[in-house]
């Protein structure tokens, strides 16, 4: 098989393609034909060693894969050989072969596309447990999505707006824009203006305030959002691409609003059990048409490190799959 190998933490084009024998397949277990696999920005951060988790090295990256099932072991009963099944097998996913625990396979629902099922997982899970587990939200009330372009933002406004929230995405480009008005945006702003311009159009959109602020990106405009929260309203702090934010804890003591942190990740690994039911309702939503997760733009496997690279460089409306 071919797979995507990090020798040693470092930048990303010192990653390489290497051709390796088969996995073996043991009890339990099935081995998955590779026809994609998700790229996310966590992916680049394990690279380059600067996530708070560090694997031993080699490792090949990434965790979200798609394909068909070639091999079954003895002792698994109910998947065939054949069937397009979704496995997230926390490294190892860069590569044209995966041997996965069958506990960990998901048989897909047909209205899913290869790229699409390959790229759903992180996004739309952490949106989900980021807005009903995290938050409680409820409908009626208004989110502004931060980074709305990226996978992670675009997966917010989505599970947002079937949550029957009124969302405000913000985002760079015309077509990061676009994407979101199609998935529920009821507004959008250019992220490309200041933020105190973004907070105050915020707050003019919403009627005085918003009641929940989904950031995945952190720095400056993080800092400035916060203020664009109605009393008693949530920031909900999902990642820092832009920096770590400087909260102004007088602007969370004054307004009665609530900091929340959420690392799906981290939980899931906790709560496994919590994390397929949740996974379960997010299928269920997809498979009726409520939630319609983009396309993504596709590299070969070899462009790994350039799919990464455009990824960090905000080069990409939605999300990314490499196919082997």
């Amino acid at each position: 098989m071919r797979a995507i190998v990090c020798r040693q933490f470092g930048p990303l084009d010192d990653l390489i393609v290497e051709d390796r024998p088969s996995p073996d397949l043991f009890p339990s277990c099935v081995r998955i034909a590779v026809n994609a696999c998700g790229v996310n920005f966590v992916d680049a951060l394990f690279v380059q060693g600067k996530y708070q988790i560090k694997p031993p090295t080699p490792f090949v990256p990434g965790m979200e894969v798609v394909g068909r099932v070639t091999e079954v072991a003895s002792d698994v009963e109910g998947i065939a050989v054949g069937t397009r099944v979704f496995a997230n097998v926390g490294l190892g996913g860069f590569a044209s072969e995966a041997v996965v625990a069958a506990k960990r396979v998901l048989v897909l629902p047909d209205n899913l596309s290869d790229g699409q099922a390959a790229t759903f997982m992180q996004s739309y899970l952490t949106a989900w447990f980021a807005l009903v587990e995290r938050a409680r939200v409820e409908a009626g009330k208004w989110l502004l999505v931060i980074g709305a372009g990226s996978g992670v933002g675009l997966g917010a406004v989505d599970v947002g707006h079937a949550l029957g929230l009124r969302v405000i995405a913000v985002a760079s480009t015309d077509e990061k824009r676009r994407l979101a008005t199609e998935r529920g945006a009821e507004a959008v702003i250019d992220s490309r203006s200041s933020a105190d311009e973004i907070k105050e159009k915020a707050k003019e959109i919403s009627g005085g305030g918003v009641d929940y602020i989904y950031d995945p990106v952190g720095g400056e405009l993080g800092e400035t959002s916060l203020r664009a929260l109605t009393d008693d309203g949530q920031y909900l702090v999902i990642g820092f691409v832009g920096g770590i934010p400087k909260l102004p804890a007088n602007q969370v003591l004054l307004r009665n609003r609530r900091v929340t942190g959420v690392d799906w990740g981290g939980w899931a690994g906790k709560n496994p059990g919590l994390n397929d039911r949740m996974l379960a309702q997010v299928l269920d939503l997809i498979a009726q048409g409520r939630l319609r997760p983009v396309e993504p733009l596709t590299y070969a496997l070899d462009d790994a490190a350039r799919a990464l690279h455009d990824l960090e460089d905000r080069k990409v409306a939605g999300k990314v799959a490499l196919v082997p």
